[in-house]
């Protein structure tokens, strides 16, 4: 084996470990080897009891889908033998009775549960210890920061994210790792805090498109879906920018790179225009994530006010002005906007886009600007972000492959079309 194990993708250590040349023991060792190493630098991690890991992986039977595979846990996500802070100070030390139900449908998969990665505060704008491991200046996004951090620096092959507004994607695209948001609804959501009932999605990341893909289905109960499914051709691809005048210099060049590459693989490219409806969508996804976070956080603010962020004392107080008749009405629009943007799909396979405004931003008080990944989640869509190359300062930038509501196993396919046309371009 010519990769130390915590370096092999996650399918890779799957074939080793079914071809008897690596344990579960011995994964999780050198993966627990890496975090040693490396994260009292990168903070991925709010919980990681290395005896407990080893004990986990010793007790694996290397069965199932995920056969003895590593998997770190966010921590909003519930862990009946893991602390779960949900990133607040209000909730240090607590401890769930039982796992979420994406924890328990992993571990039932033949998975073993790491531990827990950082998350900012209730996962939305207060971030956490976590620093970029290819620039430890920056942010590593949020605000499933600690997963892609740790799937990033090789810590772990495979995590959990959640996203209400781009707190997958960015952070993907900031850590050069694959992730994932799947269509709304895809994966059950008991067990993890809620923070917006209409937007909240359980995510992945991992290191490829076709490590993330086994992973999502494995949850699902499902064999992965083929990713040649254009059976020789190639993607019809819409080309979609938007808030153009946010983005960076750098993510326009990888843009057109990403451009010329597909083409030049054989993908139709198109633009999407005059689709003015998506820029105004802003103000609905804020209102309405402002209004369901006041909800879901009432007993937070009513009790521990003190212990809450400024943001969010600010925050639960405005979605308190927000009434329920105005909250239907936003979650109305929301439905209409989907419906029209159906039909933007019309002939195309998927959405070429930015997932960030460029690299990821120095200091690690601001987790980035989830305006180009906020409207694709409130279309309830499935997108997925690539590594696509590096920016000015020698940090990872990404692309993002957008399709329709259910449209999963598609983007799936358009994204590791894509991956494949960029290495060939190498």
């Amino acid at each position: 084996m010519t990769n130390a194990p915590h370096r092999l993708g996650a399918l890779e250590a799957l074939r080793a470990i079914e071809g008897g040349t690596l344990t579960p023991e011995a994964l999780m060792e050198s993966c627990l080897e890496r975090a040693a190493a490396r994260d009292g630098e990168v903070g991925a991690f709010i919980h990681l009891d290395a005896e407990q890991a080893r004990d986990a992986a010793r007790a694996s039977t290397a069965s199932g889908p995920l056969g003895g595979l590593p998997v770190a846990v966010k921590d909003i996500i519930e862990t009946a033998d893991m602390p779960t802070g949900y990133g607040s100070s209000i909730y240090v030390g607590h401890q769930p009775e039982e796992d979420a139900a994406v924890v328990a449908r992993t571990r039932a998969a033949g998975g073993v549960i790491m531990g827990k990665t950082v998350s900012t505060e209730f996962a939305w704008r207060n971030p956490g210890k976590t620093r970029n491991p290819h620039g430890l200046d920056h942010t590593p996004g949020g605000s499933s920061s600690g997963s892609a951090a740790a799937v990033g620096d090789f810590m772990v092959p495979l995590a959990f994210g959640t996203q209400t507004a781009g707190s997958v994607i960015r952070p993907a695209a900031y850590c050069g790792v694959v992730g994932f948001k799947p269509t709304f609804g895809t994966h059950d959501r008991r067990g993890v805090k809620e923070l917006s009932r209409y937007l909240d999605t359980v995510g992945t990341f991992a290191r490829s498109v076709a490590d993330i893909a086994h992973f999502d289905y494995a949850l699902r109960g499902e064999p992965a879906p083929r990713l040649d499914g254009f059976d020789g051709a190639a993607p019809r691809l819409a080309f979609h920018v938007p808030f153009a005048d946010k983005i960076e210099e750098d993510a326009v060049d990888v843009m057109e790179r990403v451009r010329i590459a597909v083409q030049t693989a054989g993908a139709s490219v198109v633009g999407l225009v005059d689709w003015t409806a998506f820029e105004k969508m802003d103000d609905i996804h804020m209102r309405l994530m402002t209004a369901e976070a006041a909800r879901a956080l009432a007993w937070e603010y009513d009790n521990h006010a003190d212990k809450l962020s400024e943001f969010y004392r600010e925050t639960i107080a405005a979605g308190r002005k927000i009434d329920d008749t105005e909250l239907y009405q936003l979650q109305a629009d929301a439905d209409a906007f989907r419906n029209d943007a159906a039909a933007r799909l019309d002939g195309i396979d998927a959405i070429l886009t930015v997932p960030a405004a460029g690299e990821a931003p120095e200091g690690l008080s601001f987790t980035g600007d989830p305006l180009f990944n906020k409207i694709w989640t409130l279309l309830r869509w499935p997108c997925v972000t690539i590594p696509a190359g590096k920016g000015d300062q020698g940090l990872p930038l990404g692309v993002q492959i957008v399709t329709g509501y259910g449209e999963d196993a598609k983007a799936l396919a358009v994204a590791d079309w894509i991956e494949r046309a960029l290495q060939a371009d190498q």
